[in-house]
């Protein structure tokens, strides 16, 4: 099991505009805070410890690149499911 210090999270938005963005990043407590916060507003919770460490390396506000498109369209297709949302598709 992972301590606290070890833990990362990686925050991305989707909707405004044509890919995913990461908006938060951070490791040790940060991290648990940023998940703690988005249990509590309902924000589904993906573990993919190879795409957090691949989405660490990107700035704040970056669209994800296109070759993590289909690794990060998985967790969102899973989580607008697991709501009920079906996505405004242009």
């Amino acid at each position: 099991m992972k301590s606290k210090r070890n833990k990362k999270a990686i925050a991305i938005e989707y909707g405004q505009k044509s890919a995913p963005v990461v908006t938060a990043k951070a490791e040790g407590w940060s991290a648990e805070m940023i998940i703690e916060e988005a249990k509590k507003q309902g924000v589904y919770i993906a573990e993919d410890p190879e795409l957090v460490e691949m989405l660490g390396h990107l700035e704040l506000d970056t669209e994800i690149p296109e070759h993590l498109y289909v690794a990060v369209a998985v967790i969102l297709s899973w989580a607008y499911w697991l709501q009920g949302i079906t996505p405004d598709i242009k």
